[in-house]
């Protein structure tokens, strides 16, 4: 654990990093263990609601707040992105539209921002000579039923094939897939927990034949460091 842990304190000191969708569950949690274990140069959280970078500015002491860097930009805005990841080591991406019925009412915009998304950060990166980058998908993309597993699909295989396109540039592009973030934002438990507070005697299940994979917000952050 100690060796794991210096391990990781070197491979993110004196870094660079651009995380894209910074603000949501991940990128918070992602960014505090971050601060806790290493050094890293800048922390840029690059997303497209100010009030959510607002309020993140708050969650951290003014003495961390000199290593973020706060971005306002939109994945799907391939130039506004370039910008934001000139000079970055290594880009985590975390971005991406994910509420299933949101996106068989929306397909078009979930593949704006799921796949025309990841293939912007791709051409970013390697116009920028990134070190490294880690996109995170989803459970959902293995043997995908519905649109957004098919489009966190098509975005991995996006970020596999781009290492065949890298040429003489050092960028590395990996994919990470887990299950559901147990009490992230937009997941089931936080639903659940609201019903049983209304006394409601059923919670409401897709299915009680299907199997549903959880990893705490803390195991998906370690998991994502140690990739």
């Amino acid at each position: 654990k100690n060796n794991n842990k210096e391990n990781f304190k070197k491979s993110f000191r004196n870094k660079s990093i651009l995380i894209t969708g910074g603000t949501g569950s991940f990128g918070n949690a992602f960014i505090s263990y971050l601060l806790k274990i290493s050094s890293p140069k800048k922390i840029i959280i690059y997303s497209r609601d100010e009030f959510k970078q607002f309020q993140m500015k708050q969650n951290f002491p003014k003495n961390k707040l000199k290593s973020l860097r706060f971005f306002l930009g939109d994945v799907r805005e391939k130039e506004r992105l370039e910008i934001a990841s000139k000079n970055v080591d290594i880009i985590i991406h975390a971005a991406a539209l994910k509420q299933i019925n949101t996106a068989e009412y929306n397909p078009w915009e979930f593949i704006k921002t799921n796949i025309m998304g990841a293939q912007n950060v791709i051409d970013c990166a390697i116009k920028n000579n990134i070190e490294r980058v880690v996109a995170l998908s989803t459970d959902k993309a293995a043997d995908p039923i519905s649109l957004y597993g098919a489009t966190k699909f098509t975005s991995d295989k996006l970020f596999v094939a781009a290492n065949n396109i890298t040429g003489k540039n050092r960028t590395i592009f990996s994919v990470i897939r887990y299950g559901n973030v147990a009490s992230s934002r937009g997941s089931v438990i936080p639903l659940f927990k609201s019903l049983i507070k209304e006394d409601i005697k059923y919670l409401p299940i897709t299915d009680k034949r299907m199997t549903r994979f959880f990893i705490s917000l803390d195991e998906s952050t370690k998991f994502v460091v140690k990739c």
